[in-house]
C-alpha cells in the first residue's frame, strides 16, 4: 500500500470484511465515528485512541511571520491547529521495532 492513500471507502470496506456487518452499515459505522471524533475535537476536547495515538486541538496565538520572497513581516492571526501525536507503540511498529506487547504507553 506504500505511496497510496486510505480512504474511508476502505475503512469502510475493512468492516465489511472484518466485521461483517452490511457494506451499508460498515459506512455508516465508519462515518458515525469520524463524525465522533471530529465534533469532539471541535469541541476542544483532545482524543486518544490507545495503542495508536492522541488527537488534540492547540490555540496558537498572534505572530509575525516574513514573507519569503520579499521579507516584509506579515501579522499571522490567532488561530486553532490540530495536532496529532503518535503512540510508542505506533512509533515503534513504524519503526520495525515493535515486539509484540502491549505495554503500558505513556
Amino acid at each position: 500500500m506504500a505511496g497510496e492513500t486510505l480512504t474511508r471507502a476502505d475503512l469502510a470496506e475493512v468492516v465489511y470484511e472484518e466485521v461483517g456487518l452490511s457494506r451499508n452499515e460498515s459506512s455508516e459505522l465508519v462515518e458515525s465515528i469520524l463524525s465522533m471524533i471530529s465534533e469532539t475535537l471541535i469541541a476542544g476536547t483532545s482524543v486518544k485512541i490507545s495503542s495508536f495515538g492522541t488527537f488534540a486541538v492547540r490555540q496558537k496565538s498572534e505572530r509575525i511571520g516574513r514573507n519569503p520572497k520579499t521579507g516584509d513581516e506579515v501579522p499571522i492571526s490567532p488561530r486553532r491547529v490540530l495536532t496529532f501525536k503518535a503512540s510508542q507503540i505506533l512509533k515503534q511498529k513504524i519503526d520495525g521495532s515493535w515486539d509484540g506487547s502491549l505495554e503500558e504507553e505513556e
